[in-house]
């Protein structure tokens, strides 16, 4: 494959196996703890039929229901794509899309939990973190996460969250014990991922230069970057950031170029609907629990009438 070899002699660049098996298998992994359990009608209302709805706030309530169309939206945009009869032709559009379902869903919780309307992908990581995450509000498996990204912490937080588990990333995974392990693997990549990035910048800044440092193995080096990594997360929403990057950029050729891998993105497709789809529902659910009910009434009522795409669900139903 003659680009291939050209982009092999430009400098580093990640083995197209692995690229593709990483894309696919995560998806997969999602998607099949999904149908497990957690995100039938039932089971997401029993997870938030008791919360209390918050203080009046109709704008912020105004931006849920605004982010959650939008949400829907890309949901329906992920199902047609994945209608598409050559995956390679929807593959990384669908996972665009898919990131947006995710990510406007997510501002929809938000919203309605604080009213707070965060403006950048890593603010929102943050906020969602801090509303939903950690007050339990998410369902598995979108609620795993990791604080503090030094090396040693993020070995010992996958190592709780494995239990055991030895399941690559690089495996389909065939079954819910094996999807944890996958889930698992994604995480861990991040969060080294992640680190890196927060290395690197440490790197590059005047402290660490002007005392003369070239790694992290003295105490004061080492304390630059402890500075930089202890207040550090990564979340689900960390990696979905990540995931489309990698189909947009890093990882893009081989989603649409070299050995074919037509039957696992086929499946990833599928899987990304049906993954979009279980978060945005949740965020539906949580969402009609504290905005003003009425409104919420309303709004479903609206929707189901004014709507120009194919709803994915109906609101009036939750």
């Amino acid at each position: 494959m003659w680009l291939l070899t050209r982009l092999y002699g430009t400098g580093d660049q990640p083995v197209p196996r692995f690229a593709v098996q990483s894309t696919a298998n995560w998806m997969r992994a999602l998607a099949t703890t999904c149908q497990d359990s957690g995100f039938t009608h039932d089971e997401l209302k029993a997870k938030y039929s008791s919360l209390t709805r918050r203080a009046v706030n109709q704008d912020a309530d105004t931006l849920a229901f605004e982010s959650i169309l939008m949400a829907m939206n890309y949901v329906c945009s992920v199902g047609a794509l994945a209608q598409s009869a050559v995956a390679y032709d929807s593959i990384k559009p669908s996972i665009v899309s898919w990131y947006y379902s995710v990510y406007y869903a997510s501002k929809g919780m938000i919203a309605a939990s604080s009213g707070s309307d965060p403006q950048t992908h890593a603010k929102t990581a943050r906020v969602w973190q801090a509303d939903l995450v950690s007050n339990n509000l998410v369902q598995n498996p979108f609620n795993i996460y990791i604080t503090d990204l030094t090396p040693s912490n993020i070995k010992a937080a996958i190592q709780t969250y494995r239990a055991g588990n030895q399941h690559a990333l690089v495996n389909k995974p065939t079954d819910v014990n094996e999807a944890w392990g996958a889930i698992c693997g994604y995480l861990s990549g991040t969060s080294d991922y992640e680190k890196w990035k927060l290395e690197e910048r440490v790197k590059n800044s005047s402290e660490f230069k002007n005392n003369g440092y070239t790694d992290f193995r003295r105490n004061a080096a080492k304390a630059l970057r402890d500075g930089a990594l202890v207040p550090a997360s990564v979340n689900f929403l960390t990696q979905a950031f990540r995931y489309r990057g990698k189909a947009n950029y890093r990882d893009a050729i081989y989603l649409s170029y070299g050995a074919s891998f037509e039957s696992a993105l086929e499946q990833c497709c599928k899987d990304l609907e049906l993954v979009s789809l279980a978060f945005t529902e949740m965020a539906a659910h949580y969402v009609s629990q504290r905005v003003e009910k009425d409104a919420w009434v309303e709004f479903g009522k609206d929707i189901n009438k004014y709507a120009k795409f194919t709803l994915p669900f109906d609101l009036t139903k939750i």
